[in-house]
């Protein structure tokens, strides 16, 4: 064996004895296999000689490392300096690209979900997009994180994506404009009087404490609040601890979500601390197949705890917790190092959460109605005093279906709890007001 082998066997097997991540939880009797050592050293060896193109030492361990990591999951890759620099950018909101938070699926890049308000939105890409082409170059054979690269480039220079997308004849060209990616993680508004609705795009460090303090905004401008319709579609996930903050702001206590993996550090329960803050208001809350991981963790949490009716289609199914881990120079990796878990012990990897009420995204088009005669229409007709001009209303029906529904959904309920309320006040005061038969 070649002196560079046997120096590179016995770097490797240094290498099993230094501190990581999880130093002290490494089962006693871990051995690396000397034999499989060898056969990578060789084959390191012969690359490093032989391959029609020269390629510095610390390349090919880079390239090791990172088809190593790429052969565990999606999910689990090698962070060179650049990329590591990248995701401290990603978890603070603000970065270069596209806008599109992107796996690998049959070799192929499948889009998870495009982010709100960036340039693959506004080009029209879609969660389930399958990119086959950047520009000229086929995608297939490359790792996530060279597809990634070339996604990349600086502030208003082009890319033309070669896509795939389900239920649509052959590939399609989409040309998108590169921009600096600000992600605003909290939106909300009124839909109408008393019905609130926030959009949380992505799970960043600071989405928890916005998310409260949208809410209590909310709250303090709309005396008569009745409800909430919560929109985590098309949410990529992002920080575990941000979810659990914003599951905590709606839920009076109990459990948020545990994770199990192999090593002590990775089995963990996350709680709510006590306080419902919108005090048991009615919540829906909206998903589709491009929420994922973190979105999936909350909508699971409001689900199993009653604490919200979940509307639109069933979420993405990222049910895995990466941690990452820092090698030293600015590099690292993020390693797939557990699942999580909903409170009624759901694991949502690979199955996602099923909405309770199934709404497919749909181009609604209203009918013509004919003219009719009704009673204002006849002559002489008698006026109502009482009667208010009505404001003009955007047709959400035809901008959202889902989200229409969503308010339908939620106006039913505040009815619904409302009038059981008065019920219940009646029957207090004088059950024969409400018809009630003590013989019965």
């Amino acid at each position: 064996m070649k002196s560079l082998s046997k120096s590179l066997l016995i770097t490797l097997a240094m290498l099993t004895g230094t501190p990581s991540a999880f130093a002290g939880e490494q089962p006693d009797d871990a051995r690396m296999p000397l034999e499989e050592l060898r056969h990578f050293t060789q084959a390191f060896d012969q690359i490093r000689q032989a391959y029609v193109e020269e390629i510095d030492d610390k390349t090919l361990l880079e390239m090791a490392i990172s088809g190593l990591l790429g052969s565990l999951d999606p999910h689990s890759v090698y962070l060179s300096e650049t990329d590591f620099a990248d995701l401290q950018e990603h978890t603070t909101g603000e970065f270069g690209g596209l806008g599109i938070e992107v796996g690998m699926e049959g070799g192929f890049i499948k889009v998870i979900t495009p982010i709100d308000d960036t340039p693959a939105q506004r080009a029209g890409i879609q969660a389930g997009d399958l990119i086959i082409k950047l520009d000229d170059q086929l995608v297939q054979g490359m790792s996530l994180n060279d597809a990634i690269e070339l996604m990349r480039g600086p502030k208003g220079s082009k890319l033309t994506l070669t896509i795939v997308r389900p239920n649509r004849d052959g590939p399609f060209e989409v040309e998108v404009i590169r921009d600096i990616i600000q992600v605003h993680s909290i939106r909300a508004r009124m839909l109408e009087p008393g019905f609130a609705y926030v959009r949380i795009a992505q799970f960043q460090e600071h989405t928890g404490t916005e998310f409260r303090e949208a809410l209590e905004k909310l709250l303090q401008d709309n005396a008569n609040f009745k409800g909430l319709v919560l929109d985590l579609r098309n949410n990529p996930g992002g920080l575990l601890n941000a979810s659990i903050e914003v599951a905590d702001v709606l839920l009076e206590e109990g459990l948020v979500v545990y994770t199990e993996g192999r090593l002590p550090s990775a089995n963990t329960k996350y709680y709510a601390t006590p306080g419902d803050l919108l005090n048991g208001k009615p919540v829906v809350a909206l998903i589709n197949e491009g929420s994922a991981s973190a979105a999936e963790i909350v909508a699971g949490a409001l689900q199993d705890h009653r604490r919200a009716l979940v509307l639109g289609t069933s979420s993405f199914g990222k049910g895995s917790v990466q941690t990452v881990i820092p090698l030293g120079d600015n590099t690292g990796i993020k390693l797939t190092t557990a699942r999580y878990f909903t409170p009624a012990k759901r694991s949502i990897q690979a199955e996602g959460i099923h909405p309770d009420i199934v709404v497919q995204p749909a181009e609604v088009h209203l009918l013509e109605s004919r003219e009719q005669i009704k009673e204002a229409n006849l002559a002489g007709h008698l006026t109502n005093e009482k009667t208010q001009p009505q404001a003009g209303k955007t047709d959400l029906s035809q901008e959202d279906n889902q989200l229409y529904e969503a308010l339908n959904l939620l106006k039913g309920i505040e009815i619904f709890s409302t009038s059981a309320a008065n019920r219940q006040t009646v029957d207090t005061e004088d059950p024969t007001v409400s018809g009630a038969n003590p013989d019965n």
